[in-house]
């Protein structure tokens, strides 16, 4: 593809169990996805308003199984979303490397913005790195709702819900944020 922008081919809104999910997808891959709202008109603005008008309504395999493993994260099923291709026409290589980093993160594990950015090869830019994922086209499949703040704090969340919808988020896959036990206060971790 040349240029910055992708050409659309297909857009879908469905609902899941946490509430309704957009996508829309290239001839090369998911383009975006539109975290949970309760309605789907909600999703419908929100997703058009990123993706235009999509050229056709015909759904690529690949797009058929990600509603489905979509669907079965939201129900709470582990579900691995790293060969999901996506199409991130456009994105610079900054953001390509923590879309990448993130990408290799399973459920349920979790990381902080500044250990992301090592991973990424951009050591000391935690809050670039958290401006990156605020700015993720394809939340759950660069699962940016798994990079936390530093002391195991929630951290930001640039959807809908803010950082409520990533507590749930990572609730659904087991993991509790929030302060530590008390046992655990004096331990610098």
């Amino acid at each position: 593809m040349e240029g910055t922008s992708q050409a659309i081919a297909g857009h879908a809104v469905f609902e899941t169990a946490i509430g309704f999910i957009g996508i829309a997808w290239s001839e090369a891959g998911l383009t975006r996805l539109c975290l949970p709202q309760r309605s789907r008109d909600a999703v419908e603005r929100r997703l058009l308003r990123h993706a235009g008008n999509a050229a056709s309504s015909a759904r690529p395999q690949w797009v058929a199984e990600l509603i489905a493993s979509i669907k079965a994260y939201a129900a709470g099923e582990d579900v691995d979303f790293s060969g999901v291709p996506v199409d991130l026409t456009g994105v610079d290589d900054f953001r390509l490397a923590i879309y990448d980093a993130a990408r290799k993160l399973a459920f349920g594990e979790t990381t902080t913005y500044g250990e992301l950015a090592k991973r990424a090869g951009h050591a000391g830019l935690a809050r670039e790195t958290g401006a990156a994922l605020g700015a993720n086209p394809v939340p759950l499949v660069i699962p940016c709702h798994r990079i936390l703040a530093a002391g195991g704090k929630i951290g930001g969340f640039s959807a809908p819900g803010g950082s409520t919808t990533k507590e749930k988020m990572l609730a659904i896959e087991g993991v509790r944020v929030g302060p530590p036990p008390p046992a655990q206060v004096s331990f610098g971790f």
